[in-house]
């Protein structure tokens, strides 16, 4: 997938969020996020696309802090999100290929440009599932072939940080495998971050397979992870463990 195509996404999520925001109402739960609301759901994804587009659009190339949102609700609130995923959009629609700004993945890939236009679209994608798990009935798809990006993002990207806590005291190895897009990655634990890397090379201890779009929820924690093959544990610390702080 290229920014192009990650910009296309982060539009039509977003918009299906505030979509799913509008039919569920501010005060509706949200059961993938517990404590949440719709309200939080909306203040908080409206203001990480304020600040994702702030680095984009003024050129900063060092971290900024995240700003509060309003204190607004309703059909403000509403208003405020849909005002801020649009600047978004049409900041990374505009920006030029070779535009400055701070990134913060150990593999922000080809450009800063690509890197927001990739983050951001997976950031909104995992929150409309969110925003839809509120309403009755199935939340919308995944794409196979984003959610194998969104994969390789998480494991390659945020678990490569110094931050993640999935460690174990002695070397394991976690597998994790698409069934419908044939890829792999092989996760080297250890007491240090976690190493990945997209082969299978090494012979695991545990194993976790399925659809793309399945193991992209379970692995963001909105769904249950699959059976393992293997140790079991290793799943387990996935999931007790894995959060993004």
């Amino acid at each position: 997938m290229d920014t192009e195509d990650f910009i296309g996404s982060l539009d039509r999520e977003g918009r299906a969020l505030a979509a799913a925001a509008e039919a569920a109402g501010a005060d509706a739960k949200v059961p993938t996020c517990p404590g949440w609301q719709m309200r939080d759901l909306l203040r908080h994804t409206g203001a990480v696309h304020r600040w994702a587009a702030s680095f984009v659009a003024e050129g900063h190339t060092s971290p900024r802090p995240m700003g509060d949102p309003p204190e607004l609700d309703g059909d403000e609130l509403l208003a405020w999100y849909r005002a801020g995923h649009r600047h978004l959009v049409d900041t990374l629609t505009s920006a030029p290929a070779d535009a400055p700004a701070w990134t913060f993945l150990p593999a922000p890939g080809p450009s800063p440009l690509f890197f927001w236009a990739r983050r951001q679209a997976h950031e909104t994608a995992v929150h409309r599932y969110d925003a839809e798990s509120a309403l009755d009935g199935t939340p919308g798809p995944v794409p196979a072939d984003f959610a194998t990006d969104g994969i390789d993002e998480l494991l390659r990207g945020f678990h490569a940080r110094p931050r993640s806590r999935v460690r174990t005291g002695t070397p394991r190895v976690l597998r994790v495998r698409t069934s419908d897009t044939d890829a792999v990655w092989t996760v080297r634990l250890s007491p240090e971050p976690p190493v990945t890397t997209r082969d299978d090379a090494a012979d695991a201890d545990c194993e976790l397979a399925g659809p793309a779009a399945q193991l992209y929820l379970a692995l963001w924690n909105r769904r249950p992870l699959p059976d393992a093959t293997g140790d079991a544990s290793l799943a387990a610390l996935w999931r007790e463990n894995s959060a993004i702080g």
